[in-house]
């Protein structure tokens, strides 16, 4: 679905959740077909109490728009895109060696983990950031903006050894983002949650 703001061209219509006012993101099973509607916080590593209630970002009143990079509560930009489905896999059973199994127990090494596909996640074309990730898009700084960001994170997320594989997952999401930005970005404001654009001189909208 696409729409137009004030002074903007056409963008994916963001979904939020009635009941808290925050982003949603959709997720797909192995076969494309949707499943249903995430919070974006969840995404991130965090928790919500409640089901996501779907509407379109401008039929609620004052939306929270939160950064889509950090999670800072106040995005100040919107960015555009393209659109991009990563898949998410699920650990089915681990392998471990048995002396090591029983002389270690719980901190046993694995030897192999199966896993098999749990969703796809569709990240959608439109990326809200806060001002200091912003600053980072606009200096292409990708490294400076998966240090930000991991450092925002769940400490389950970034603690020893997960560090590397969320730094690994950031770079693969965010390259992406930095190599198909669309010119232009939109400033949020009140009454305009699909931001109010400009674009760099010579840009066609």
């Amino acid at each position: 679905m696409a729409a137009l703001d004030a002074g903007t061209a056409p963008i994916q219509m963001p979904l939020h959740c009635r009941r808290c006012r925050r982003g949603l993101n959709i997720r797909f099973n192995d076969l494309g077909v949707f499943v249903g509607y995430l919070h974006a916080a969840e995404q991130r590593g965090q928790r919500s109490d409640h089901q996501p209630e779907p509407v379109p970002v401008t039929e609620i009143l004052d939306p929270i728009i939160e950064c889509d990079f950090c999670s800072a509560p106040e995005a100040a930009w919107i960015y555009r895109c393209a659109n991009r489905v990563t898949d998410a896999p699920r650990v089915t059973a681990q392998v471990f060696a048995v002396g090591d199994y029983q002389a270690r127990h719980h901190a046993a090494r694995v030897r192999r983990t199966e896993t098999e596909h749990a969703f796809s996640q569709a990240w959608g074309e439109r990326w809200s950031a806060c001002q200091g990730c912003a600053d980072l898009i606009e200096a292409s700084d990708l490294y400076g903006l998966i240090g930000r960001v991991a450092d925002a994170m769940p400490a389950k997320l970034t603690r020893g050894k997960h560090l590397m594989r969320t730094r690994g997952q950031l770079h693969e999401r965010y390259s992406d983002v930095f190599d198909t930005l669309a010119p232009g970005r939109g400033r949020i404001a009140p009454g305009h949650p699909l931001g109010i654009w400009t674009y760099p001189a010579g840009e066609a909208s």
